[in-house]
């Protein structure tokens, strides 16, 4: 025999093959993955590479690779043999099969002539008696009828056989599909295990796990320590994306996250199914590559356009996906597998695939009608193909182990088998839960639907989707209510067709699933025609129903159109439901158009809303007329708003009406946040109307919040919301929404003094300001007026202050943009406001948000003082600082503000409350306002400390006592309890300059002596 080669490391190539080359991949930034490579089986890798190694050294043993069918066996196993092949070692394969006539020992067989065809057989000398064995195996015929070669003896020959072909470069023998195999081939196998640890081979033994004779000898061989076991798990998502962007030849970072998402919902991590379901998937994405995504630069200044309807969206939509078609060859593997479990089996499944994943197996067992052993034996059968699987803890559930395998059950039913199946499962579901309690009502439904029960599974989706809204599920209202939709034909009754879609609009309104929205609505006869045709009235509701949603994605012309529409419907005498549903939408046309007398006359339309609720008996009409005019009170008047809301949310509580009551929780903390400046309650309302699915309703309290954490000086937490939130409402269409989130941003900049980002956010929202007329006076007052206040540009703040009056006169807004508080202040310290004001003054101070008291309340102050009342003076601006607590810029620009009228007149502590704020503003890195503080302290003759470069090192409560950074780096050195003379070589000062710095520091901080100082001044170290 040759010389052998020198071997190249097996481990070196799995590594390389796991990591994708000989430097390892950073998949999860901008890398792409090798086509075909191994993804996530790092641990299996290193164990089969540890395996060949001991192999070319003499020491045999053994793997079984298991697993479930599709997970990747037979890929790992090519692996190896590559691996094998890399390192220069001998290399064997062969697979069980039971195609054909029955051939002993076919596995072994096949490896025997593999090396016959690669002219390694050893030579008959090298086997001694057991060549002819060897011999005999290779001319063997089927069925020959000779005497059989005992089992024993056919393993000694195959011994024999590794350890010539391996004895110098070593050998792998790879066997796959030994479930299948003969009893023969695993009788020889046991043997080769018990025996192969003093061999230079390696054996890789693939079977599947289900439970027949080579699964139990991989339970026996690993209990004695004859071999170990591979059980290959399916893919984590990390895995499955890598997997992914290896199919498309992609960077993981470019590959979409909906088509990332979908691979994994539907291949449950099985590389099979991934790799075939990508194939399908990108066929989904129409950019090239397929599937990557979009790096086209995202225009933040572009309006929300109108959403496409879920039938017009097409392959692709994100919020309504075509289902995927299932790959062909997926569909062949879950046949062949079912058809191997023989009739009761494939009725079984059959069944069970018209629950969709998850499926019940009493209704199973009672729709089969046969005898329990024989279902159940069918079961376990089908537990073994590794089709279904336990679905939890219940018992009585079972799932597919993947999506796909349902799709391709139902796909392979003719539509008589499907129903006469889906009959049969419905009756069952009747009899074992009478009444179609929970989720059954959704679960009959569905399978009326495959029956082709078409007026009863639309009975029965409204029955479901109404309970869901009741739960506050709208998310799955919406699920339900779009497939009750699709069954809508033109011969549909009219009674049921306005009914799914009245409850499909109003789903559609609280989730802002726009995407949903059924297509025919744009067609000219929307809710059918003649006979089928949908009463008035009926009509009139829908129409008002698609104004609200046109409202809400922020189009008023569309909003007002079918608001025109609902309107002509009515006729003259009305049904009151008709009546209160059209004039709700009025109420946001309404506020969608810019008017003076908008909220007069949108008030009116919300009384007339609770006035035909009372005679029709309308409570959730009702509740929503009263959350209305809550909201038009608003900031102006918080008793009253807070008294509608509390109404609204009795009714609610009254008549078990969850979404009106979630409503008026978020509310009812919007308000209370206003009041008290205490954001946990607002925080707890929006979580439950995200968690409920009321989208709309969750971003209007995520725009309050964001305006109070900035208020608050929570920047960052701030910006992080309203990147969310805008994020989202440009996502699913909602302009409104996104108009303020696009202020809320104006305003976080305002608020720090950053003029070009906040008229940056401000170019942004221009383009949204039709979906929402009333923020313009909020853009002035809130956003453009403050930051002018904080560069100490008074004059332009009068002006955006008076602009944003201006436009408050021409479309009033229910929004608090400055009227009773800076405002109120400004005018007063200007002399526009004086003693006729103070009642004003006063009562803003006192009981409106917690905002516009800290400015009313110290508005009230200069009034006071100007009437040489300084006690009561000082008192009303203590007040309004308390009120300010929570708010620490807005504390400071008011005692900024208010600082020269205190020292003029003679009250409050205002040369204190400079330094405050000429402190809190130089940290603030806001240097107009900064300086100005300073100015003011030297025109009261008050001393002013030097800012240098490193200030902000000097603990603020050493700032407030005068002490400058050069004094602070003597104090820390004091406090170490250095010498004169050492602080005086360490800093490069004389000794002199040292001792008055030290006098300094005790004069400033009233201390006795250093020691005193150093004592207590630990903390400096």
């Amino acid at each position: 025999m040759s010389a052998p080669r020198p071997a190249r490391p097996a481990h070196d190539r799995i590594a390389r093959v796991h990591h994708g080359g000989p430097t390892a991949r950073v998949h999860h930034g901008g890398s792409v993955p090798a086509q075909g490579e191994l993804v996530g089986r790092a641990a299996e890798t290193e164990r089969i590479a540890a395996l060949l190694s001991a192999a070319r050294t003499g020491r045999g043993g053994a793997l079984f690779v298991t697993g479930e069918p599709g997970v990747g066996k037979t890929r790992l196993a090519a692996e190896a043999l590559a691996a094998a092949a890399a390192a220069d070692m001998v290399i064997l394969r062969g697979r069980a099969s039971t195609l054909g006539p029955t051939v002993p020992h076919r596995p072994f067989v096949e490896a025997l002539l593999l090396l016959a065809r690669a002219g390694l057989l050893p030579e008959a000398d090298a086997l001694g008696p057991y060549a002819p064995v060897l011999t005999g195996l290779l001319g063997a015929a089927p069925e020959t009828g000779g005497p059989a070669v005992p089992h024993l003896v056919v393993g000694e020959a195959l011994l024999r056989l590794l350890a010539a072909v391996g004895r110098q470069r070593g050998c792998l023998l790879v066997l796959d599909d030994l479930h299948d195999a003969d009893p023969g081939t695993l009788a020889v196998l046991e043997y080769l295990l018990d025996h192969v640890g003093q061999q230079p081979a390696a054996l890789l033994l693939v079977a599947g796990r289900s439970p027949r004779a080579a699964a139990d000898l991989a339970t026996r061989a690993r209990q004695r320590g004859a071999a170990g076991v591979l059980e290959l798990r399916p893919l984590s998502r990390s895995d499955v994306h890598l997997l992914v962007a290896a199919e498309l030849g992609a960077a993981p970072a470019d590959v979409r996250p909906e088509l990332v998402r979908r691979a994994v919902d539907g291949s449950a991590g099985i590389p099979f199914v991934v790799k075939e379901l990508v194939k399908e998937l990108v066929k989904d994405f129409p950019r090239e590559p397929a599937g990557l995504q979009d790096t086209a630069p995202h225009d933040p200044t572009r309006p929300p356009g109108r959403v496409r309807p879920a039938s017009q969206g097409g392959p692709g939509s994100p919020a309504a996906p075509v289902p995927v078609a299932v790959p062909a060859t997926v569909a062949d593997d879950v046949r062949r597998r079912v058809d191997a479990l023989g009739p009761v089996g494939a009725e079984l499944l059959c069944t069970a695939a018209l629950f969709g994943t998850r499926f019940p197996l009493p209704v199973l067992e009672r729709a089969a009608g046969g005898d329990h052993h024989e279902v159940s034996a069918a079961l376990r059968a089908a537990l073994a193909t590794c089709l279904i699987t336990p679905a939890g803890p219940d018992a009585h559930w079972y799932a597919f182990r993947y999506p796909l395998a349902a799709e391709a059950l139902l796909d392979g039913l003719g539509p008589g088998g499907r129903a006469r199946y889906a009959r049969r499962a419905a009756r069952a579901v009747a009899e074992l839960h009478p009444g179609l309690p929970g989720p059954w009502c959704a679960r009959a439904a569905r399978l009326h639907e495959h029956a082709g029960d078409t007026d009863e599974a639309l009975r029965l989706y409204c029955d479901a989707a109404r309970r869901a809204l009741e739960e506050t599920e709208v998310a799955h209202a919406v699920d339900l209510l779009t497939r009750a939709h699709r069954l809508l034909g033109p011969g549909s009754a009219p009674e049921r067709r306005a009914t799914v879609l009245e409850l499909l609009l109003d789903a559609v309104a609280r989730s802002a699933r726009f995407d949903r929205l059924p297509a025919p609505l744009s067609a000219p006869e929307p809710f059918g025609a003649g006979e089928h045709a949908v009463p008035a009235g009926r009509r009139a509701r829908l129409h008002a129903r698609l104004s609200d949603i046109a409202t809400l994605m922020g189009d008023p012309v569309q909003a007002q159109h079918h608001l025109d529409t609902a309107r002509s419907l009515l006729g003259d005498r009305p049904e009151p439901a008709d009546r209160a549903a059209v004039d709700l939408a009025a109420v946001h046309v309404a506020l969608g158009r810019p008017a003076p007398d908008r909220l007069r006359t949108a008030a009116g339309f919300a009384r007339d809303a609770v006035d035909a609720a009372r005679r029709g008996n309308l409570p959730d009409v009702a509740c929503a007329a009263l959350l209305l005019l809550g909201r038009l009170a608003g900031a102006r008047d918080e008793a009253t708003a807070t008294a509608h809301f509390e109404r609204a949310r009795t009714i609610a509580l009254a008549y078990r009406l969850p979404v009106p009551r979630v409503t008026a929780d978020v509310h009812l903390a919007i308000t209370a946040t206003g009041l008290d400046a205490r954001p946990a309650r607002l925080e707890r309302a929006r979580e439950e109307a995200l968690r409920t699915g009321l989208l709309p309703l969750a971003h209007e309290a995520g725009f309050a919040l964001a305006l109070e954490r900035i208020r608050r000086c929570e920047f960052d937490a701030a910006a992080a919301g309203v990147r969310e939130g805008a994020a989202e409402a440009s996502r699913l269409g909602l302009g409104r929404s996104l108009a303020r989130m696009r202020l809320a941003e104006a305003v976080g900049h305002a608020h720090q003094g950053r003029r070009a980002e906040m008229l940056g956010a401000l170019e942004r929202l221009e383009p949204l300001l039709d979906a929402a007329p009333g923020l313009r006076s909020l853009a002035y007052g809130q956003a453009r007026a403050f930051c002018s206040l904080l560069e100490e540009r008074h004059d332009a703040a009068e002006r955006e202050l008076a602009q944003a009056v201006a436009y408050d006169t021409e479309n009033p807004t229910t929004a608090d943009y400055g009227r009773d508080g800076i405002i109120l202040l400004l005018g007063v310290l200007a002399g526009r406001l004086g003693r006729g004001h103070r009642a004003e003054a006063e009562r803003a101070g006192a009981t409106g948000t917690r905002w516009n008291r800290q400015f009313a309340g110290l508005a009230h102050a200069v009034l006071l003082g100007r009437e040489g009342r300084r006690e009561e003076a000082t008192a009303a601006a203590e007040r309004a600082l308390e009120a300010a607590g929570p708010h620490p810029m807005a504390r400071r620009l008011g005692l900024r503000l208010v600082a020269r009228p205190a020292h003029e007149d003679g009250w409050g502590t205002p040369v204190e409350w400079l330094r405050e704020a000429e402190e809190y503003f130089h940290g603030a890195g806001l240097r107009a306002a900064a300086g100005a503080g300073r100015a003011l302290l030297r025109g009261m003759g008050a001393s002013v400390r030097q800012r240098r470069t490193g200030t902000e090192r000097v603990p603020p409560d050493l700032r407030r006592s005068g002490i400058t950074v050069r004094e602070f780096e003597v104090a820390r050195l004091v406090a170490e309890r250095i010498s004169n003379k050492d602080i005086a070589g360490r800093l490069h000062i004389s000794h002199r300059t040292v001792e008055k710095h030290v006098a300094s520091l005790l004069h400033k901080t009233g201390h006795p002596n250093r020691g005193a100082f150093a004592t207590a001044a630990r903390d400096l170290v």
